[in-house]
């Protein structure tokens, strides 16, 4: 039994000393990434760089196109643009527009 522990404590310390794998990165060309979660108004199309601001906390600029005190434009795709609460919407992966609480 005794054998049994020594071995599983010895093969988890040899995993645990080995280094990890450097992160891929993606080759895509930009215009096929979205920013997940801020868009600056030069990646805004043109008819929604209205409203413009920038941002108390983070100091970033963005646009609001007739969404309203405290909401923001985003773009996620031609069919996906919408608005929601500066700070709360995001582009998924599949290039559609989310706003979470």
């Amino acid at each position: 039994m005794k054998t049994i522990v020594f071995v599983v404590a010895a093969v988890l310390a040899a995993v645990s000393t080995v280094p990890a794998a450097p992160i891929a990165r993606i080759a895509a060309p930009p215009s096929l990434l979205q920013h997940v979660d801020w868009q600056t108004p030069e990646e805004l199309p043109r008819r929604l760089r209205n409203h413009c601001a920038y941002d108390s906390e983070s100091g970033r600029p963005y646009c609001s196109d007739h969404c309203g005190f405290n909401y923001k434009v985003y773009a996620c795709s031609r069919h996906s643009f919408g608005c929601c609460r500066l700070g709360f919407g995001y582009c998924d992966w599949n290039g559609l527009l989310r706003c979470h609480p």
